[in-house]
């Protein structure tokens, strides 16, 4: 619990350093630290298989396919991090409208996507750098306030 909290922690400190950077340019290297293409494969299929089971918010994914949301995750994870890969799936404001979720949906989420991370070998240097990107996201994703 303590390493999820720092990393949100960093994840969010560098949000609020350079919002316009965490949302437009990959740091450099990234995709290959997370193993590029393949390795992104192996951490989002680990992750929709986690997520989907997990108590505190499979519920969330109950109506969603989970081929397709590996491919739309991996496309993201993918050009996110500086890969060739070209994310082409609704934003995150529309996906995530009629959702219902909280804050405590969202840092669950974190939480299982390192659980996938930690499970993948991807050092935590690495991690953090990955939610860096992620963490914009939660602006459109909670929806409950």
């Amino acid at each position: 619990m303590k390493k999820t909290l720092m990393a949100f922690g960093l994840a969010f400190a560098s949000l609020l350093a350079a919002p316009a950077l965490a949302q437009s340019a990959a740091p450099a290297g990234l995709y290959q630290a997370l193993g590029e293409k393949p390795g992104i494969i192996r951490l989002v299929d680990d992750f929709v298989d986690r997520v989907v089971k997990d108590p505190r918010i499979g519920a969330h994914f109950k109506d969603v396919k989970p081929a397709a949301l590996k491919e739309s995750l991996t496309d993201q994870f993918c050009q996110l991090s500086g890969g060739p890969c070209k994310y082409e799936g609704a934003d995150m404001k529309s996906a995530h409208a009629d959702m219902d979720i909280n804050k405590g949906h969202f840092h669950a989420l974190v939480e299982v996507l390192q659980g996938s991370m930690d499970a993948q070998g991807i050092p935590f240097a690495q991690q953090n750098r990955l939610l860096a990107l992620l963490a914009p996201m939660h602006r459109d994703v909670i929806t409950v306030r």
